[in-house]
């Protein structure tokens, strides 16, 4: 059996000529055979640039990452690169992670990058994705790579692109870029590696990162109150243990617990269904070490070491993890806190979050008198702030999903210093009697209680595909009007620019660049987003509401009421039976 389709049938024959290697030709032939579903899943599309590079399935295909498809990519950006900057020495920095065919991956985009005359600068083993961000500009690099698929299943790998700056690519340079890619064709990819052009490089830069880390990430903390802080780390099977462990130890935090099944790099993540920290699953090992030691603070990262788990004791002393949101609004007042004692914020400083994400970080900035931005989905919209305004400090900011980047040294979200910061938040909360769950029940004392949850619908596939496009599309040609008996009073459609007041039905530009995201806004205060992810097959509905609170006994119930009111939007949208498909 052979696929039918005519656009899949000139797909498939250019991948069964002298270009590709005979394994890849084998495999294509065995799917013609025994499997045209699957080969016409590895060819109907493109993989495209999502908000954090382009990730998939490793295989052969159009839409599959492979050595070719990396290759395209490689070639069309040493094109780029050479027509840009004519008559340098262009340099790349080039890491990656622990997963399945990274070192082939890696090698082979350096040998291309090579080939093309550029130098490389290739990290000798697996590295954190912050360090690569901090390499680019440590080594005044032209442009980096990361091979990585951050936290998603063993079976997928990907390819992130930095730019001189340190942050993923953004406009004008990405769409540039991809045109340079689209024309480039498979037979143009130079393979054949020049060894003189590609430099190996590591602890020379692993120092200076964790020093720059311990610079951003470290204040005003005891001795004493570091080593009584007692802590267990997980890096899931990821890069983290290359670095996390040494950094925290030369800030001083001597009392760490490792999870040892945990802290061997591997691309199976043998002891995790997923080894996202933002699951709790995940941490589910973590937590019972920490248990066993009477831990204070448990931190997991993700296998490229950019998303960062935490786990605190709350007023029953039971471990709990914190949301992305939550963390994220503990580590900027902390650093608000900190940069206001020290009389800096002069009134040119910012904080920066998404679209998606709680918004009590605009109620923070208002607290302290600091400008406020937020952007779409993705760090490399936060990097460009810091380029696009550079008469504004930037002091930190995050996104819901478990990223957080500590002022500009790094243009991504950055686990390690994240850490080291949460550790120096805990430490001091504890000499205080407190802890990192007290002082986020201060904050909503003072600032109003916040409370956000994710819901995350996975469609594999092109019919998983298409069924979050029809949904989209159904969410705006009969947009909702009333969620949990409350009316909606704006939408936010970010595809099309548009921000309407249901009541006046008046309507203004949204000055943020297009993208396939829907948000609604109630007149209880409740805010839910719709959005595909770039990365996953999935949908995402992000859901949040608020409360006062008026003192810290009123808590518990305070948040017994917000999560009543999360369980009945997520009722009245049927996401608990998956019915909206």
């Amino acid at each position: 059996m052979t696929p039918t389709k005519p656009e899949l049938l000139d797909k498939v024959s250019l991948w069964l000529n002298d270009t590709f290697d005979a394994s890849t030709q084998q495999e294509i032939n065995t799917l013609i055979i025994e499997n045209p579903s699957v080969l016409e899943d590895c060819f109907y599309k493109n993989l495209e640039f999502g908000t954090g590079g382009m990730r998939g399935i490793m295989g052969v295909g159009t839409n599959r990452i492979n050595k070719y498809t990396l290759g395209k990519n490689t070639q069309g950006l040493s094109d780029y690169l050479k027509d840009t900057f004519k008559n340098e020495l262009i340099k790349v920095a080039i890491a990656y992670d622990c997963r399945h065919n990274s070192t082939l991956f890696a090698n082979v985009v350096a040998a291309i990058f090579s080939a093309n005359g550029i130098k490389v600068y290739l990290f000798e083993d697996l590295r954190p994705t912050p360090e690569l961000s901090f390499t680019v500009k440590h080594l005044n690099c032209h442009c980096g790579i990361v091979l990585t698929a951050s936290h998603n299943p063993p079976e997928y790998n990907g390819y992130k692109v930095y730019w001189q700056d340190g942050g993923q690519l953004v406009p004008p340079q990405d769409t540039a870029i991809i045109e340079y890619i689209n024309k480039t064709e498979y037979s143009d990819i130079k393979f054949k590696a020049n060894q003189k052009l590609i430099k190996h490089i590591g602890k020379e830069i692993d120092d200076a990162f964790i020093k720059a880390s311990i610079h951003n990430g470290s204040f005003n903390v005891s001795k004493q109150a570091k080593q009584n802080l007692n802590i267990v780390f997980t890096p899931l099977h990821g890069t983290a243990i290359t670095i996390i462990p040494e950094t925290l130890k030369q800030a001083g935090y001597t009392n760490l617990h490792l999870v040892k099944e945990q802290a061997i790099a591997h691309g199976d993540f043998p002891t995790v269904n997923s080894p996202n920290p933002e699951e709790p699953e995940a941490l589910k090992m973590a937590l019972q070490l920490a248990n066993k030691v009477n831990a204070d603070l448990v931190i997991g990262t993700d296998p490229d070491s950019d998303r960062l788990g935490i786990a605190v004791r709350d007023t029953n002393n039971t471990l709990v993890v914190l949301s992305g949101n939550e963390a994220m609004v503990l580590m900027t007042n902390f650093l608000l806190q900190q940069w206001q004692k020290d009389d800096r914020l002069k009134g040119k400083e910012f904080i920066a979050t998404t679209i998606v994400s709680t918004p009590m970080m605009a109620v923070l900035a208002k607290a302290y008198h600091v400008n406020y931005k937020v952007g779409l989905t993705g760090f490399k919209w936060i990097a460009k702030m810091i380029k696009d305004f550079p008469n504004l400090n930037f002091v930190g900011g995050g996104e819901e999903s478990f990223g957080y980047m500590v002022g500009d040294f790094v243009r991504d979200k950055d686990a390690v210093t994240a850490a080291l910061l949460a550790c120096e938040i805990a430490a001091l909360a504890k000499t205080e009697g407190s802890s990192l769950y007290q002082k986020l029940i201060d904050l909503y004392v003072q600032h109003g209680h916040h409370k956000a949850r994710l819901i995350a619908i996975t469609k594999k596939g092109i019919k998983g595909a298409e069924a979050i496009k029809q949904l989209m599309q159904n969410a705006r040609h009969n947009p909702l009007t009333v969620v949990n008996n409350s009316n909606v009073i704006c939408i936010e459609d970010y595809q099309t620019s548009i921000s309407k007041n249901i009541t006046t039905k008046k309507e203004t530009v949204l000055e943020i660049p297009k993208s396939n995201v829907l948000i609604y806004y109630t007149e209880d205060g409740s805010k839910i987003a719709l959005r595909p992810s770039g990365t996953e097959p999935k949908i995402k509905f992000y859901i949040s509401v608020s409360n006062t609170l008026n003192s810290k006994a009123d808590f518990n119930a305070s948040e017994h009421l917000l999560d009543k009111r999360i369980n009945a939007i997520i009722s009245d949208l049927k996401l608990n039976y998956n019915e909206l498909f």
